[in-house]
């Protein structure tokens, strides 16, 4: 099945109009008009292949939400015209003991939703900068929404998931002081999901203009992260922090910040190494420094489903595709809030 996308032939080559293949759904697949995929800064690093690896032509996007216009004999769990989203990852080996506990991001035969090796022409995953997409159902979620919000909801597939994960693995809720550091287009999520839990959120900027942003966003507090006084003000008090920053920094400056047994979890992928940390801030109060990818299709599922009940959806910027290569440019200047989605009918304009 040819479909319109948009994608890059190279590395140092924008992204660009292109027609592509998609397999013919099998009889557990699941194929899906896309309405809207949203933008994320991992696009731009495989895109222009400042990740390793990156296999041409490459279709970013796994922030994808749209309707189901067909379905193989055996799906039972989809049905034509169905609302659904599709996230990071379209296979898995589905039988080893990630698997089995619903943690497919962690499997170590994971497939993501592009740049990965498939028997699918052209060997390799397309992602969401598409028009369609055939995903086996396994990987294929329900969305609630609205269909009004289908846009907003887009980025809870990348976003969402990634904050909402290792929130619920280190228990945010009622009682807990949860830290949110970067207001982008993770923090801003972690921020949004972390109050709707229940948590007293803390959020980190280095921004003194982004303090208002972040209490609209549920920020119960603002701490400017330059501002000596108001670091320390915080000190030995946090039970997790979530750190979403995506360049490299000194995490001490947050380690000591935690109580006995809190938590540092990073979820910001820096091109380059982060300073090493100072092992006694982390053996003096038993804290721990953990990291977390992504989420399994389980918790995409509850977070999705927790997302709709509470009204909670991505601060977005709708694009038309021709405006991608604009768009990647603000993201790498922070002008953006908190994420574009592409309005994937104007690949037919």
């Amino acid at each position: 099945m040819n479909t319109k996308a948009y994608g890059a032939y190279a590395g140092d080559k924008p992204l660009e109009p292109m027609q592509i293949v998609r397999r013919t759904p099998g009889a557990h697949d699941v194929q899906i008009a896309i309405a809207y995929c949203g933008v994320c800064h991992s696009d731009i690093h495989q895109v222009r292949a400042e990740w390793e690896g990156t296999l041409y032509p490459c279709v970013p996007g796994h922030e994808i939400v749209g309707r189901v216009t067909a379905v193989g004999t055996h799906v039972k769990g989809h049905r034509i015209g169905d609302l659904v989203g599709v996230g990071c990852i379209v296979d898995s080996c589905q039988h080893c003991d990630d698997c089995e506990s619903g943690l497919e991001n962690y499997c170590d035969h994971m497939v993501g939703t592009y740049n990965f090796p498939t028997p699918d022409a052209p060997g390799h995953t397309l992602g969401g900068y598409a028009q369609q997409i055939v995903v086996h159902e396994r990987y294929v979620l329900r969305i609630r929404h609205p269909e009004a919000r289908l846009a907003a909801v887009a980025p809870l597939l990348c976003a969402g998931i990634t904050t909402w994960s290792p929130l619920r693995h280190w228990g945010a809720g009622p009682g807990k002081k949860v830290g949110v550091v970067g207001i982008g287009g993770l923090g801003h999520m972690g921020i949004k999901l972390a109050h709707a839990m229940g948590a007293h959120v803390v959020a980190f900027t280095t921004s003194e203009s982004k303090r208002e942003a972040a209490r609209a966003l549920g920020a119960d507090e603002v701490v400017v992260s330059r501002n000596a006084e108001e670091m320390a003000a915080h000190l030995k008090s946090f039970d997790l922090i979530l750190n979403t920053v995506a360049m490299p920094h000194d995490l001490d400056a947050f380690l000591t910040l935690l109580k006995r047994d809190g938590n540092l979890t990073l979820v910001g992928a820096p091109a380059s190494a982060h300073p090493s940390p100072n092992v006694f801030n982390l053996i003096m109060k038993r804290r721990t420094l953990a990291g977390s990818m992504i989420g399994g299709i389980p918790e995409t599922q509850e977070m999705l489903d927790f997302c709709a009940e509470h009204g909670i959806v991505a601060d977005i910027e709708l694009i038309r595709a021709d405006e991608i290569n604009a768009a990647y440019e603000r993201i790498l200047k922070g002008d953006v809030k908190y994420r574009f989605v592409i309005d994937i009918a104007s690949l037919d304009a």
